[in-house]
């Protein structure tokens, strides 16, 4: 990949020098991380980069073209999805969820039991919309979150967007069994929203959610490597996955070698399910800050992306004031959410330097992504531990990327 000079992108070369020093003394060389890739670009420009370390456990060394389980970095590419088809008039913010997913019509909200008891019949749920999936305000939940009973409903079926499921059908109609955790629109909690729209862009489209990730947005923008299974001759270029372990060094979780990941999935995860290369997330990223458009290709309208990046949890608030969830890919205070993203509403509270406005998110193999919209910068950064909350590297990062700037266009 071709990098323009720091200094045209108005960043200092000696201070980004502090990034790969960093990872190298903080993460790399204690063992806590086995191998990072971090780019930077401004004006979609990569001027930056860092690919650090191993893929595997074997030794081999991280190759700027590997391949990442990117989880929950699916999820933005999931709303983008949605939000083609509200472009073209096919769905609406607004619609009920059951418009799309009949099988919805009659869900209830969580009023006891669970566990070894059968749920207690709770009261019928207000109707879910459109933009309470988008917004993770639909009363869903993760069975990862491993707070309640319905959390623990979530890991008996599977429900997490689990690649074995057998398809979109079993998938709604398993959630459909299991109470919400509260009525829409009341509350906010990390969940299975995103993968329950990636059912609605395949049954409104008519193509599955692989197969319209790759015409109308993996194709236009050149991401050739993002998929959601790695196909046997790009196995090579796949990288382990490892999982934290306090005190310990990191276990090997999947590998690379022996993973299922070279399968077709049976159910097609729009909250956590594709795989990805540091090119492709760039250039996914590249559209975002392009206002909608890269690499000559609109993806959605600059008045489309602005209303994603809006917060639209009630009143303003940050998450602090109305989030339920254990785990999430946001650090709380001075964020907020919109339509697929965390969005940062004060840099002071959240205590990192950047941009209101700025819209973000990360996978639980610590992978992330931030968009600046004010100062047209991005950043991709991979690797793979489970789970993201292992460590604060995408502050230290954040902290370290904008601490090379030289000039901002606040």
């Amino acid at each position: 990949m071709d990098l323009i000079r720091p200094e045209d992108a108005g960043f200092d070369a000696t201070r980004l020098a502090r990034i790969p020093a960093f990872l190298e003394e903080r993460y790399l060389a204690p063992g806590k991380l086995a191998g990072t890739d971090v780019l930077v670009a401004r004006d979609g420009l990569p001027f930056f980069r860092a690919t650090l370390g191993k893929a595997r456990a074997d030794g081999t060394p991280l190759r700027e073209d590997a391949i990442f389980r990117i989880a929950s970095m699916t999820k933005p590419v999931t709303s983008i999805a949605l939000m083609m088809l509200v472009e073209e008039g096919l769905i609406a913010l607004d619609d009920p969820v059951t418009r799309f997913v009949p099988e919805f019509a009659n869900l209830t909200v969580y009023a006891g039991g669970g566990g070894e008891a059968p749920f207690v019949p709770g009261k019928p749920a207000a109707g879910m919309r459109i933009v309470d999936l988008l917004t993770h305000m639909s009363g869903l939940t993760y069975g990862i979150q491993n707070r309640t009973n319905v959390d623990a409903a979530y890991r008996k079926g599977k429900l997490d967007g689990h690649a074995s499921l057998p398809g979109n059908d079993h998938f709604v109609t398993e959630l459909a069994k299991i109470p919400l955790e509260y009525a829409p629109g009341t509350g906010w909690n990390y969940s299975v929203s995103t993968d329950v729209l990636g059912v609605i862009v395949a049954r409104v489209s008519g193509l599955s959610l692989g197969e319209f990730f790759r015409t109308r947005v993996f194709e236009p923008l050149g991401m050739v490597d993002t998929a959601f299974h790695c196909p046997p001759e790009k196995q090579d270029r796949l990288t382990d996955a490892w999982n934290y372990v306090p005190g310990k060094p990191p276990e090997l979780l999947d590998e690379a070698a022996k993973t299922h990941l070279t399968r077709e999935p049976r159910f097609e995860s729009g909250g956590g399910g594709l795989l990805s290369t540091t090119a492709d997330y760039h250039r996914f990223c590249a559209m975002l800050t392009g206002g909608g458009a890269a690499n000559g290709a609109r993806i959605v309208s600059p008045k489309t992306l602005q209303l994603m990046a809006r917060n639209y949890l009630p009143g303003g608030v940050d998450l602090t004031q109305v989030s339920t969830s254990l785990f999430s890919e946001a650090n709380n205070a001075g964020t907020g959410f919109g339509l697929g993203f965390g969005v940062l509403l004060d840099p002071a509270k959240a205590l990192v330097p950047g941009s209101a406005g700025e819209f973000f998110w990360g996978g639980i193999f610590s992978t992330a992504f931030f968009i600046d919209p004010v100062e047209k910068l991005h950043m991709v950064f991979m690797t793979q531990l489970l789970p993201s909350s292992a460590y604060p590297i995408r502050r230290q990062l954040k902290t370290l990327i904008y601490g090379a700037m030289a000039q901002s266009r606040a």
